[in-house]
């Protein structure tokens, strides 16, 4: 079954929707909304001098002020809520690791929206009511593991709330239920193959997918996951200030990320100008949630840096698609004059042979000279010496620096359960 007819099949796509125009169409009502409902929103439009209902097109929006997470945390708890507090049926919350916690309330329209959009989300990936469904992100306060839940449960497929950690756990339910399809981080997936792999259990699993998001993660990594597992994977993508994950998923095609364009309008701009910039251009995601109802989001900035793509994609599908996430604009790495995401570290990876996914950035300073040194894992049986050079030698010339490279023993960085942290920056302040 194409992606498209799988999708045209579920009930709460409507299908005469999809086109990244039709998102600017909704624009209007959207404006009209939010300045009658939500008093920061009304305050800032005045302030700007922006009046709302001359707001109709993507040109026009290009003139509207951005939000951004300091007004966010700003408002806490509840100072962006645009609707009275009855209608509000739940609230989710940021981690707050960086900062004041971000608390987003929902309506039960809003809780019908996501679970819809993750319901496509999962059909998208080729999730059927036929599969058993391992939900391993956290739940709580945390969106991922609700939102997994609700989708699986929109879609009718079977779900299997483990939850996160515990992996002798997580084995016993995969081998005892035959879990079909497996959600989690992809730092969790990777640990949770590598556990399988080394317990020589494959063949007794169903496994046949694995969805994986919650952090930006690369091909190399997709690809030894899949090979361990013998599966399918999906790259999915959210954010808690934008409903949670489900917002986007890539096809079978692997070519970039659809989002639900009658539901949220997308734009790039250049994270320094804040300029509107073309498809195909890479910049910073800026979002705006054209029919969330708990707390609307008029141009929010992600910090997340990818590129649009309006062109038809070859599964079929309608909804336009962005690139992986390349980076975050607070995760990029300034060094001798270069900026560096960590996104462009796995694009070197994946072309280097004898190199795995699983590297970590060391920067260091020593009498006002900054240095970068890239641990990564050798394959088994891989020369050392050898990828050293080669990775080396595909920073310069992609990146267009010169590195320090250490290859470290397979497996010998450490594994996560959660996110993978990969850079560590010790230079003095």
């Amino acid at each position: 079954m194409t992606v498209s007819k799988a999708l045209a099949e579920l009930p709460y796509v409507r299908e005469e929707i999809g086109f990244h125009d039709r998102a600017e169409a909704m624009l209007p009502d959207f404006m009209e909304r939010i300045y009658r409902t939500s008093p920061f929103y009304r305050e800032k439009l005045d302030q700007a001098g922006i009046v709302s209902t001359n707001v109709r097109t993507l040109e026009d929006l290009a003139q509207v002020p951005f939000t951004t997470k300091a007004e966010l945390r700003h408002g806490y708890p509840l100072g962006l809520m645009a609707v009275p507090e009855a209608e509000v049926v739940r609230i989710h919350s940021s981690s707050g690791t960086t900062g004041k916690p971000i608390i987003v309330p929902y309506t039960q329209e809003d809780v019908n929206i996501w679970a819809d959009m993750m319901a496509r989300s999962l059909a998208m990936a080729g999730v059927t009511r036929k599969d058993r469904v391992q939900v391993t992100p956290g739940y709580g306060l945390w969106t991922a593991g609700t939102g997994f839940q609700a989708g699986v449960e929109r879609l009718g497929a079977m779900a299997i709330p483990t939850g996160p950690g515990n992996t002798e756990k997580q084995l016993e339910m995969m081998l005892d239920l035959g879990t079909t399809v497996l959600i989690g981080t992809s730092s969790y997936g990777l640990l949770l193959a590598e556990e399988i792999q080394k317990r020589g259990i494959r063949e007794k699993l169903k496994l046949r997918l694995g969805i994986f998001g919650s952090e930006r993660w690369g091909e190399k990594m997709r690809q030894r996951i899949e090979d361990i597992l013998q599966i399918e994977s999906f790259d999915i993508y959210g954010l808690t200030e934008i409903y949670g994950p489900g917002i986007g998923i890539d096809c079978s095609e692997h070519e970039g990320i659809h989002f639900w364009s009658d539901h949220l309008l997308f734009e790039i701009i250049d994270p320094t100008t804040g300029r509107t910039l073309s498809p195909g251009e890479e910049g910073e995601l800026v979002i705006t949630t054209l029919t969330k109802e708990g707390m609307p989001l008029l141009r929010y900035r992600t910090h997340d840096i990818t590129r649009l793509h309006l062109q038809p994609c070859r599964c079929g599908s309608p909804y336009p698609r962005i690139d992986r996430i390349l980076g975050r604009t607070d995760d990029m790495i300034k060094i001798k004059g270069v900026n560096i995401y960590p996104g462009q570290i796995d694009h070197v990876l994946r072309m280097t042979d004898g190199a795995s996914s699983e590297y970590k950035i060391v920067l260091t300073r020593h009498q006002g000279k900054d240095t970068l040194l890239l641990k990564v894992e050798g394959e088994t049986g891989a020369n050392r010496e050898e990828v050293a050079h080669a990775c080396q030698h595909n920073i310069k010339s992609r990146i267009g620096i010169l590195v320090d490279v250490e290859v470290v023993t397979f497996g010998s960085l450490p594994r996560s359960e959660k996110k993978s942290r990969r850079v560590f920056d010790e230079r003095e302040e």
